[in-house]
């Protein structure tokens, strides 16, 4: 089978694997999205997701996205792109001009960041706060303790811009109790975005509240051996 042939069947899996948890949840499988996530994977991965008719993709890395995805709306115009890794605030400027959302802001300095890029790029994205619901020491995300505080500041700061909340849980913790917390935050907030759960606990998320999922390697396989 070919790679396109490969990446169509999958994503028409994870489509089908969506629908069938949203219903079994109770919801309509319209309100959970999917972010095909081809961080390390080559452009012509991304083109045959859009070929089989993804339209919304994440990125970890603001100059590898770059590289894959402006000449690509041209092609296709309604394609959306999330940088949902840890974002530095020397890539503030470049992300704020080529992203639709960044799913990561979790500190004040890339607050002030992107504030400053917005300003000069004359464009804002979406936001999505970043909650380090394990509060690991090694991961992006704003901890528990502040997160509640820290979405306060930044709904007054940016408005509407900001649209919901985003974790990655604990590698070898159940998954559950994070997304909970998470949905729970973003509940009692009013925000209507979601982002939880990836290829191994998609399901799991959609239970309890997902509204995106970030779905990598169950589309495009696993990594490139040089990532």
């Amino acid at each position: 089978m070919s790679t396109s042939a490969s990446i169509a069947q999958a994503l028409g899996d994870i489509r089908t694997r969506i629908a069938t948890s949203a219903r079994e949840a109770g919801r309509d499988p319209a309100s959970v999205g999917l972010v095909a996530v081809s961080k390390f994977h080559p452009q012509s991965s991304v083109i045959a997701a859009l070929e089989a008719g993804q339209r919304l993709f994440g990125e970890n890395r603001v100059q590898e996205a770059a590289a894959k995805f402006p000449e690509l709306r041209e092609r296709f115009p309604d394609l959306r792109l999330h940088i949902i890794g840890g974002l530095q605030t020397n890539k503030a400027l470049e992300a704020v001009k080529i992203a639709d959302m960044i799913e990561s802001l979790d500190r004040p300095a890339l607050s002030d960041a992107l504030a400053r890029a917005a300003d000069k790029a004359g464009r804002l994205p979406g936001l999505l706060v970043q909650v380090n619901t394990g509060d690991e020491s090694q991961k992006s995300g704003v901890r528990l303790e502040e997160a509640d505080a820290f979405i306060t500041h930044s709904m007054t700061r940016f408005g509407a811009s900001v649209r919901g909340l985003m974790c990655i849980p604990p590698h070898d913790a159940d998954p559950t109790p994070h997304f909970r917390t998470l949905a729970g935050m973003a509940a009692r907030h009013g925000l209507p975005v979601v982002s939880m759960g990836m290829s191994a606990d998609f399901e799991t998320a959609i239970a309890c509240g997902a509204t995106l999922v970030r779905v990598g390697s169950a589309i495009f396989g696993a990594r490139p051996a040089h990532a």
